[in-house]
């Protein structure tokens, strides 16, 4: 069994309030770099890519050197990478910069998004692509390095995602911390999730703190981070979109974890957001009536007023599971594939 974290973005928390070029296209944040500029330029207008005016009028830098900015973010990543390890029980390992299409390796996001390919130039009937995350790798990677129950493994990969909608959160340049620990069967519950988040956070808050006791930028986060339920989410708010739930949530509560993502509603539509048949569990049922052993760690920023995603997370699929996501959503093709197979035959922890 796994538990993962496909996406750690901790850089969101204080890029807003302390990059001088938090609202630059390029550099700033961890998810921001110069092939914005290049790839959006036909397709948006510059200042779409910002904040609207109200933030970056009452903006003001709390770094105004870019060569500090670049040291203190530094500062932030190896910080926090620290205590995740720690508090979550990880070892650093290496990340590919690229996989082989037909190994099934690549993270397949929601299904629609074209990755990055190219072909060697002296083997040409061999296609790599770029990864969109090591959802799917780093699972190869405890069966790889033999990691026991109870330990997992974190590298800060770098992909690109060509279709992903670019603005001040988003970019085609990914930079994240990825992770996966080896858990036995038992753990396979929403206790175990929620202690993990809680761990996860902890992180974040130490981390925070340390900015703040450094560059002297306020914390702002919760000591505690509150935990809700997609399926009441919607039931307590049908007239709102997934985004607009998500911002009412954060702002109340600081730092929320929004727990079940993924599959569809009756009507067809998403229950919240998409997610891979293959990666987390988005159907086993809850104490609480929902289904999902899964979430997304969001937090409020104050400086954009809105709720901003630190980690897409959540219980691996088990064979059973896996193929019941993989058939629900039409993907029985997949299981072909050499990762897949390495699932359903037991091979991969």
């Amino acid at each position: 069994m796994i538990f993962n974290s496909k996406s750690l973005a901790i850089f969101g928390i204080i890029s807003a309030a302390a990059s001088a070029n938090a609202f630059a296209p390029r550099g700033g944040s961890v998810a921001t770099s110069s092939a914005v500029d290049m790839s959006t330029s036909e397709v948006a207008e510059p200042h779409s890519l910002l904040p609207p005016d109200e933030v970056l009028e009452s903006y003001s830098p709390s770094i105004g050197s870019k060569l500090e900015l670049e040291i203190a973010l530094t500062n932030i990543k190896t910080t926090f990478e620290q205590k995740l390890q720690k508090n979550v029980n990880l070892v650093r390992v290496s990340a590919p910069m690229f996989l082989s299409k037909t190994s099934g390796f690549n993270d397949n996001l929601n299904g629609v998004e074209r990755p990055a390919t190219f072909a060697p130039r002296d083997f040409q009937d061999v296609k790599l692509e770029v990864p969109f995350s090591l959802a799917k790798w780093k699972r190869w990677a405890l069966h790889y390095y033999d990691v026991p129950a109870g330990q997992g493994v974190v590298t800060d990969m770098r992909g690109l995602r060509c279709d992903d909608d670019v603005d001040f959160t988003h970019s085609l340049y990914v930079d994240q911390f990825d992770w996966e620990k080896h858990i036995a069967q038992e753990d396979r519950n929403e206790e175990y999730l929620e202690n993990t988040v809680k761990s996860i956070y902890s992180a974040l808050v130490e981390t925070e703190k340390m900015v703040e006791a450094e560059y002297g930028i306020k914390a702002v986060l919760p000591e505690e981070i509150t935990f809700i339920s997609s399926d009441e989410a919607l039931k307590a708010h049908p007239d709102l979109s997934p985004k607009e739930r998500e911002n009412l949530y954060c702002e109340k509560h600081g730092a929320v974890f929004f727990m079940g993502i993924g599959g569809n509603k009756e009507d067809g539509e998403l229950r919240h957001d998409g997610r891979a048949p293959d990666y987390d569990d988005w159907i086993t049922p809850r104490a609480c009536g929902g289904t999902g052993l899964n979430g997304d760690i969001l937090v409020w920023n104050p400086l954009l007023k809105q709720s901003f995603e630190i980690s897409s997370m959540g219980i691996r699929v088990n064979p059973e599971v896996m193929e019941k996501q993989l058939d629900l959503c039409g993907n029985n093709d997949r299981k072909e594939l050499i990762w897949h197979q390495m699932l359903l035959d037991g091979t991969l922890p």
